[in-house]
């Protein structure tokens, strides 16, 4: 609903997607008042224009990819191709059904919704329209956008991932700037449904955040599936003609594509907000927090990706949590990035949480740390994938687990496991105590550890 007049609140949050959902309904179980701000729809770009479609279309990819290649399973299938209007009915299909469920959820709690965007007009004051929210707290989760390259047009051929999302046909001929997380996912979506895909990275390696091991693994499947990828090089110019996109290197070289996809990052969204206009420290458009999330003006939060660090959906709604229960003075511990688990749902997908070795060996020194690499060859659930890939695990000498990374086929489901060994501070005697179940991919973990713990099992430690 909205209000005609100045209206009361113990909380104000600015932005309704998994960070400033997550804080109204964590707000309201506490017994306070919530008022939210969205400008668009509930849910945010997760829900609607990231995590939650993109997923989609990369399991429409895994199940093309599946009916493609059934003859190795014995099953006797045809493949004819994608139906991209169909692939899309789906996607907004899931989304839809999630989309009324959150609606269910806010309409329960009796959270009180102003739709509109809104711009501080107070430190803890927030107009929309001619409406004035007011609150004793402000929390914002105003979330990010799809950031560009300086002097790249965006429009016709050349898309960002939001424009990805709205293909009625699929391109024969795909350049992805950028080799992080979005643009990986989405060349393993393209290439699955039949495009040519070359992905350009001005770093040296793809998935550069990762741990060199993943990367590395993640180049050679990469390769194997025919997708092609430029690395430490820059792209210093794009064009585009009624049929043919072209994309120059910094080497000279250029690319022809039907559609350029621009994945080089998420901004922070916060132009326009009024933040600095009422003390709000805000640098390089983030805004400025203690680990406790409070800002430089009393009674100001934020969370989500407009807080410096990893931006991820489930770190926004743990964000989220957090402030709720600090608002209503619970003392709750405060969220760290080291122990918030990764996912990137390319095939293979890639999982990890915790330090990478080459950050292991600068916090703890190089003969501090221990690694074990587990390959998934020797992993029965793997074979029957007909997968590959490997569980790398890093621990401080004579100490707790400090980093696990994983790549294989599903691996992503067995982050949960991962996040505890980092979170609690287990030890590989720990961990290889506990019996894993067989046949899975969490077996896997299981043998790393015992090979730690100076047991292997079925690898030489």
């Amino acid at each position: 609903m909205t209000h005609p007049a100045p209206h009361d609140h113990d909380v104000v949050v600015l932005g309704g997607g998994s960070g400033g959902y997550a804080t109204a309904l964590r707000a309201r179980q506490l017994g306070l008042s919530v008022a939210l701000v969205e400008q668009d729809k509930l849910g945010g770009t997760c829900l609607h224009q990231g995590c939650i479609p993109t997923k989609a279309l990369l399991h429409a990819a895994e199940v093309a990819d599946a009916a493609r290649d059934s003859s190795a399973f014995g099953v006797r299938a045809t493949f004819e191709g994608i139906d991209m209007p169909a692939v899309n009915a789906y996607r907004t299909g899931v989304v839809d059904r999630l989309y009324r469920g959150l609606q269910g959820l806010i309409r329960s709690a009796e959270i009180d919704v102003v739709t509109g965007t809104g711009r501080l007009v107070g430190p803890r004051s927030v107009a929309v329209g001619d409406t004035v929210v007011t609150g004793r707290n402000l929390v914002v989760a105003t979330g990010s956008y799809a950031r560009t390259l300086p002097g790249v047009e965006i429009g016709g051929r050349v898309v960002t991932s939001d424009g990805a999302l709205a293909l009625t046909e699929v391109p024969r001929r795909v350049v992805v700037v950028g080799g992080s997380v979005i643009g990986v996912e989405l060349a393993s979506v393209w290439r699955s449904f039949g495009a040519e895909v070359t992905i350009v990275e001005a770093l040296p390696r793809l998935v550069p955040a990762e741990d060199a091991t993943l990367s590395a693994q993640l180049e050679r499947a990469f390769r194997k599936r025919g997708i092609a990828f430029r690395t430490g090089t820059s792209i210093t110019d794009v064009k585009q003609d009624e049929t043919t996109a072209f994309v120059t290197l910094e080497s000279g070289d250029v690319l022809e594509a039907d559609l350029v996809l621009v994945a080089v990052g998420r901004g922070p969204r916060t132009d326009s907000l009024g933040l600095t206009d009422h003390g709000i420290t805000v640098e390089r458009g983030f805004v400025v927090t203690d680990e406790r999330l409070r800002t430089s003006v009393e009674g100001v939060y934020a969370v989500g990706d407009v807080v410096p660090g990893l931006q991820l959906a489930h770190r926004g709604f743990a964000h989220g949590l957090f402030v709720a229960e600090e608002i209503a003075g619970r003392s709750p511990r405060p969220v760290l990035d080291a122990g918030i688990p990764r996912v990137t749902y390319c095939e293979p997908e890639i999982a990890s949480v915790g330090l990478t070795e080459e950050q292991a060996r600068t916090t703890y020194g190089d003969d501090a740390i221990t690694t074990y690499e587990y390959n998934l060859a020797g992993n029965g659930k793997t074979q029957i994938l007909r997968s590959a890939g490997l569980v790398k695990v890093v621990r401080e000498n004579d100490g707790p687990i400090v980093g696990v990374h994983m790549i294989g086929a599903r691996i992503g489901e067995q982050v949960g496991e991962a996040s505890l060994w980092v979170n609690w501070d287990a030890f590989p005697e720990d961990v290889a105590a506990y019996v894993h179940a067989h046949p899975t991919q969490n077996e896997a973990l299981g043998e790393a550890a015992l090979a730690l713990a100076g047991s292997p099992l079925h690898a030489h430690a």
